[in-house]
């Protein structure tokens, strides 16, 4: 899967927007342009989606100067760390 076919099914799944050609359509019946709209590259756009779909979800800087995340989604949850 490419990162467009990964940001169409996030936006369809998460967001609830349909995705069409060049588009994705909002649920208040106005559209952004697909290239509009980049959670693989655009902070703002990635917790957009993570607001959305995760029950909870912590970022932190940790005493090493390095990162820590966890999101929840249900109860299941998610953990990741590495370098700022």
């Amino acid at each position: 899967m490419n990162d467009d076919r990964l940001t169409e099914t996030l936006v369809a799944q998460v967001l609830g927007w349909k995705v069409a050609p060049g588009r994705f359509m909002k649920s208040n019946r106005s559209w952004t342009p697909s290239w509009k709209f980049a959670p693989l590259t655009n902070l703002e756009h990635a917790f957009k989606l993570l607001d959305n779909a995760a029950s909870s979800y912590r970022v932190a800087k940790n005493a090493a100067g390095d990162f820590d995340a966890e999101v929840r989604l249900g109860v299941r949850t998610g953990k990741a760390s590495g370098q700022a």
